[in-house]
């Protein structure tokens, strides 16, 4: 069994995208929250399928959206849906412009907050801001993915030392990639797998979906000199530890 650690469904028809996952052998899919629309229709689509989870959480990119009344939303959902297990994707992404930088981190150490209150691992959008990300994360005690992780080693390690794991997707397989480095230099058992889906194929210029999963460990399997069976369960070990699929509210 694998299990997909974040993703999102963008006109997908739900019921074919599962059974394809499944046929692959991935069981279990985390939808990934990053706005109100969104974190909606997400919530919806957990209590209707048994596969999917979900974390909620408000990308950096609607710092300026997001509102008192939108956390007061999240803590609700929290807690009354035991399918949430988790917050995120929240962060910083600076790539289009810094004039934000401040609301954007306003936000994300709210959520982060929430994340302790309510003892969930977070996952995390960090985007030409990985040292400033890692100074807000060491504020809060709080364990989660490094999602489409993408840094040095040197970074890696140090989220590492957090507690954190490298959400690993896609993007490892491509040719030009410098994270086939990072992913032989660290331990397994600070991996799990994602997709991101529909974004970041392994197949370039394809949908991405969570049946792709299997590919990605298949590649990771061979990059680290390793069997399909062994990344495969160590992979899926480390998502059954960060996330709790039986949260009692």
């Amino acid at each position: 069994m694998l299990i997909d650690t974040h993703m999102h469904l963008e006109d997908e028809n739900v019921s074919e995208y599962i059974k394809r996952a499944k046929d692959n052998g991935i069981n279990t899919m985390i939808l990934g929250g990053t706005s109100r629309e969104e974190n909606d229709e997400s919530i919806k689509l957990i209590n209707e399928y048994k596969e999917l989870y979900f974390t909620i959480g408000y990308h950096p990119e609607f710092c300026n959206k997001v509102t008192k009344d939108d956390i007061n939303y999240m803590e609700s959902c929290i807690k009354k849906n035991n399918k949430i297990v988790g917050i995120g994707e929240i962060g910083i992404d600076l790539h289009y412009s810094k004039e934000d930088e401040y609301k954007q981190i306003e936000w994300f150490e709210k959520q982060l907050d929430l994340a302790e209150k309510y003892n969930l691992p977070v996952v995390i959008h960090t985007r030409d801001a990985i040292e400033k990300t890692y100074e807000v994360l060491k504020r809060h005690k709080v364990i989660g993915t490094l999602h489409c992780f993408s840094g040095s080693l040197e970074m890696a390690k140090k989220f590492i030392d957090l507690g954190f794991y490298l959400g690993i997707g896609g993007v490892v397989t491509f040719e030009n990639s410098n994270l086939k480095d990072v992913v032989k230099a660290v331990s397994l058992d600070n991996i799990v797998f994602e997709t991101d889906s529909p974004y970041l194929s392994p197949f370039r210029g394809q949908k991405n979906e969570s049946a792709n999963i299997k590919y990605i460990c298949d590649y990771v399997a061979k990059l680290k000199d390793l069997s399909y069976e062994k990344v495969e369960k160590i992979t899926t070990n480390n998502a059954l530890k960060l996330f709790d699929f039986s949260r009692n509210l």
